[in-house]
């Protein structure tokens, strides 16, 4: 460990105290520059990009953005109104006050909609507690850049180990509960209904086509992409390989399913359209004419 993770720590232990008895609050304690750079090469800044910081402190990983990218507009929030100040001074000083604010707040009074990248160095509560006003705020494809502390049991996206751990998340579409679709094969239309089970961007699912049932595999949800395959045999139609991708877009996920057919010599690109439903046909009686 290096002097200045030795000398954070020890600053944490001496503040645990003090802090057991009153409303959860984070010290401030400058963040690294290199590691200011770091987590915000991780977040792969784009000129869209709305940076916020909550826990500004003297306004660096929010002002850093800004010089990495000079389109990109940030704003950060504190409860110390002197550092909220002296980083909008700073940001002036800097001539990027028309890109970048500041404002006298408490982190969990942040309105999230419209960032885009969510930096934070927090005590590591504080940062588990907000997880949820970020899961419920964020748009999917947030993406959360922390030094050295994590979320919990959400395990990041990317991470970079040295010389300190700097981490990402992205936060992902909400998948869990039924959908159903249908696919066109040889003039007829096969309906299929799907269970999706979701812990962060960890997903399994399951799903029926006519009295058969087998399991989604290879899910992969990344803010709101989401791909998975199928294998499965179909009443009149045989052993298909499926490969689903696709955009989720609230109760909508709108792509393209990647086709197999007997006797597999060829794939077909369909349009694909799954809607969230109230109710699902994977429950429905199955009967014993299942061969």
């Amino acid at each position: 460990m290096n002097n200045i993770g030795r000398t954070l720590l020890l600053s944490l232990a001496l503040a645990t105290a003090a802090a057991q008895a009153q409303e959860r609050f984070s010290p401030y304690v400058p963040s690294d520059q290199d590691n200011v750079e770091r987590m915000l090469k991780l977040a792969k800044l784009r000129d869209d990009d709305v940076v916020v910081d909550l826990g500004s402190g003297d306004g660096r990983i929010v002002l850093t953005a800004a010089r990495m990218n000079r389109k990109l507009r940030g704003w950060g929030v504190d409860v110390d109104e002197k550092l909220v100040g002296e980083s909008n001074a700073t940001a002036r000083a800097r001539g990027v006050a028309d890109r970048v604010q500041f404002f006298h707040r408490n982190a969990f009074d942040a309105d999230l909609r419209e960032a885009t990248v969510i930096a934070m160095w927090l005590w590591p509560e504080m940062q588990r507690m907000l997880r949820p006003v970020i899961l419920a705020q964020a748009r999917p494809g947030t993406r959360i850049i922390t030094n050295l502390w994590d979320l919990g049991s959400w395990l990041p996206d990317e991470e970079d180990l040295e010389p300190q751990r700097v981490a990402m998340w992205i936060v992902p579409a909400r998948v869990a509960g039924y959908w159903s679709w249908e696919l066109p094969f040889g003039g007829r239309r096969v309906a299929y209904a799907t269970i999706k089970e979701q812990r962060f961007q960890v997903v399994e699912g399951v799903v029926r086509a006519g009295n058969r049932r087998e399991l989604l595999h290879d899910v992969k949800l990344r803010g709101e992409d989401i791909s998975f395959t199928l294998m499965m045999t179909l009443e009149d139609v045989g052993f298909v390989r499926h490969a689903f991708r696709g955009k989720v877009r609230g109760d909508v996920i709108v792509g393209t399913a990647s086709v197999s057919l007997p006797p597999h010599d060829k794939t077909l690109e369909l349009p694909w359209r799954a809607t969230r439903t109230e109710t699902s046909a994977y429950f429905e009686p199955t009967g014993t004419n299942v061969q």
